[in-house]
């Protein structure tokens, strides 16, 4: 007999579903005493689909909802892509566990086999991210960038459907939803650096439940954990307000912690970068040492600009 259910808030799109229900069967299978249960919530994100992210203020869209039925207590566990997390967790609200990452990457897939450095001068390319589309156009700013919502099925659609030459999508979303097949090119960080906490799920919980803390401890998995720390450190001590795009990319090498992160202007097109390695006892302490070099080399007048934008 059960001893309880533990019911997970989830959004419905097909890959939120995919990663929750990842989650489920696992702790299903660790957990046999207790009974585990999507619920499914629609968030801002999910009901406003015909304007771009960033004018709807960015981050916090895909999770405001969940969070909020996390507090009431009408679910136990949310399960969020750590990418949609704002930097800073709503009281009484914690990460209680982050699985092992998929790959972090952008890829491209492409209407006919073409890589992203042989598509034709003038190529249209999909991509809902403003992070994306400044470091696109750096890479090959002979390139025409055109705005795309949807979940990734509507999105690889629409490369048919509107003529494009290509789509850049998450790694983790393709390998998630059986897409692997498609991929065309995968995009090191030297082409596109990743956004924050990209390819990794953030399992929230409410700070005093001990118990749902202690059931989904065991699918954490600290290396993972320990890089993306250090990222939403990066991305909690650059926000200010007005929403640019920001990249922040964490892994383990030697011992050691390395970060790489970038912010972009969107009305010019200047890209400030940072590189940056410390020990593995102060992940945040590294985390916001990179946003400092980069406040100082002049992404304090970029974040305070008001050309808007959004941070994925």
């Amino acid at each position: 007999m059960a001893l309880k259910t533990i019911k997970i808030g989830t959004r419905g799109s097909p890959l939120a579903m995919a990663q929750s229900g990842w989650v489920e069967q696992r702790l299903a299978r660790l957990h046999p005493r207790y009974t585990f249960e999507l619920v499914i919530i629609k968030t801002t994100g999910d009901r406003i689909q015909d304007r771009p992210l960033q004018a709807l203020g960015g981050k916090g869209l895909f999770v405001k909802e969940i969070e909020e039925a996390l507090l009431e207590g009408r679910i136990d566990l949310a399960v969020h892509s750590m990418k949609d997390l704002p930097g800073d967790l709503p009281e009484g609200l914690t990460v209680g566990a982050v699985p092992e990452r998929e790959d972090p990457r952008d890829v491209f897939v492409s209407a006919d086999g073409r890589s992203l450095k042989e598509v034709t001068p003038g190529g249209r390319i999909g991509t809902g991210s403003l992070r994306r589309k400044v470091q696109l156009l750096k890479y090959r700013p002979d390139l025409e960038v055109i705005p795309l919502r949807g979940n990734l099925e509507t999105r690889l659609k629409k490369i048919k459907k509107e003529g494009l030459a290509g789509v850049i999508l998450a790694a983790a979303g393709m390998h998630r939803l059986g897409f692997g097949e498609r991929i065309t090119e995968y995009l090191g960080p030297q082409i596109i650096l990743p956004a924050v906490g990209q390819g990794a799920l953030a399992l929230e919980v409410r700070e005093e439940d001990r118990e749902v803390e202690e059931l989904i401890r065991a699918i954490h998995h600290e290396p993972t954990a320990l890089c993306t720390r250090v990222e939403r450190a990066f991305l909690r001590r650059l926000q200010g307000g007005c929403q640019v795009p920001i990249a922040g990319y964490a892994c383990l090498s030697e011992g050691k912690l390395h970060f790489q992160g970038m912010v972009a202007a969107l009305d010019s097109p200047l890209i400030l970068t940072e590189r940056i390695a410390g020990d593995l006892k102060d992940p945040e302490g590294l985390g916001a040492a990179a946003a400092d070099r980069l406040l100082r080399k002049g992404a304090r007048e970029i974040l305070k600009g008001k050309d808007g934008g959004g941070i994925d």
